[in-house]
């Protein structure tokens, strides 16, 4: 699988390293599935996207909040490494987001027996600086915006699953911000640093213009491997109830 003289891999070794990664995943979430068995745990670990914690109506935020009352570590994380952490039993829930069509379930990597369940959905709004010639628009296509720089904010839309969900190249990135605040990204819209998409309810300044093709919304989903009775399991009843 080496070369000796450089050493690198070989063509077959490269092609080994890309299925390394998952295989790896998938072995330590069999041995976390299995020692869920007989643990007994004494912590409450929950991994999230910035988004499900700050975008939803009022009542859905305060339902979630209300909901992780019981959790002793909240780690933020994007929708891939948050599914990652429950199936290597880093974390006992996860609150995994991102855009899709509406209903349509997101597209998180197969990690093992994990159940995945909705929590809710929210209509994306493109963040525009005031007086952007779009800016008095009543809703946007993402083709209208073809020519257009794009926040990159991985942690918080990442764009590359904003173009796998619209099913579009482009979207070129301008500004990138690796933070995780989502009002931070639509305050660089809002200054003219490239445009970003979000829930209406998390860009809290900038012109908000609703998206209305491709037809995609901000979805939440609850993911968790089997739980015995205990505050995990609590937590997945209020959050699901």
């Amino acid at each position: 699988m080496l070369t000796r003289r450089p050493v690198r891999p070989t063509r077959a070794g490269e092609r080994l390293l890309e299925h390394a990664g998952p295989l790896l995943l998938r072995l330590r979430a069999a041995r976390a599935d299995v020692a869920r068995l007989s643990a007994q745990p004494r912590t409450l670990t929950v991994a999230a996207g910035p988004l499900t914690l700050t975008a939803g109506t009022a009542a859905a935020l305060a339902g979630t909040a209300a909901a992780l009352a019981g959790v002793t570590t909240l780690r933020i994380a994007c929708a891939a490494a948050a599914v990652a952490l429950v199936a290597s039993g880093e974390a006992d829930l996860a609150l995994a987001d991102g855009p899709a069509a509406p209903s349509d379930p997101l597209n998180l990597p197969d990690t093992g027996p994990l159940t995945t369940v909705g929590v809710r959905e929210e209509e994306l709004v493109v963040v525009l600086p005031e007086g952007h010639p779009l800016a008095g628009r009543t809703g946007l296509r993402l083709d209208d915006l073809a020519d257009a720089l794009w926040v990159d904010a991985p942690e918080v839309m990442p764009l590359d699953r904003l173009r796998a969900a619209a099913r579009l190249d482009g979207l070129r990135p301008g500004i990138r911000y690796e933070g995780h605040d989502p009002a931070v990204a639509a305050r660089l819209a809002a200054a003219g640093h490239g445009l970003t998409l979000l829930p209406a309810s998390a860009a809290p300044c900038g012109v908000r213009v609703p998206l209305v093709a491709p037809r995609i919304v901000h979805r939440v989903e609850l993911v968790h491997a089997a739980l015995p009775p205990g505050p995990a399991a609590e937590v997945v009843r209020a959050l699901t109830s």
